[in-house]
């Protein structure tokens, strides 16, 4: 089992239960999406304390609102993606990296649900 698994099928199995109970979170991504992304891209200490940050302002005292991860990534260089291109052939895309800052250094993570939609059909 890859160690990324193991951190994210807890959650996984949470958003599988919670499914059943009604929706209250102040947030979007919701929190237990939110630490699934943070547990995808970040490293486990960085993703357990950003979700642990996440889910306790998650209550009446803040206003919630929109709140995409973020995370330090370094982007391949473009004949890196030419190569994986020319192997691979059309890539899709699921996240969207935007950058937070001036440096590029932080980036905010967007899934992209219709990519998800459509490769289902």
């Amino acid at each position: 089992m890859k160690k990324k698994n193991f951190y994210t099928l807890p959650i996984k199995g949470y958003q599988y239960i919670s499914k059943m109970l009604p929706a209250n979170c102040r947030y979007y991504p919701t929190c237990s999406e939110y630490a699934k992304w943070q547990f995808e891209f970040n490293a486990p200490h960085k993703a357990l304390a950003a979700s642990t940050l996440r889910i306790l302002r998650c209550n009446q005292l803040f206003a919630g609102g929109i709140d995409y991860p973020v995370v330090i990534f370094a982007p391949p260089k473009q004949s890196t993606l030419r190569k994986l291109n020319a192997i691979c052939g059309k890539m899709k895309i699921i996240y969207w990296f935007v950058p937070k800052d001036t440096e590029r250094s932080h980036y905010y993570v967007i899934k992209d649900f219709d990519a998800i939609n459509h490769s289902n059909t």
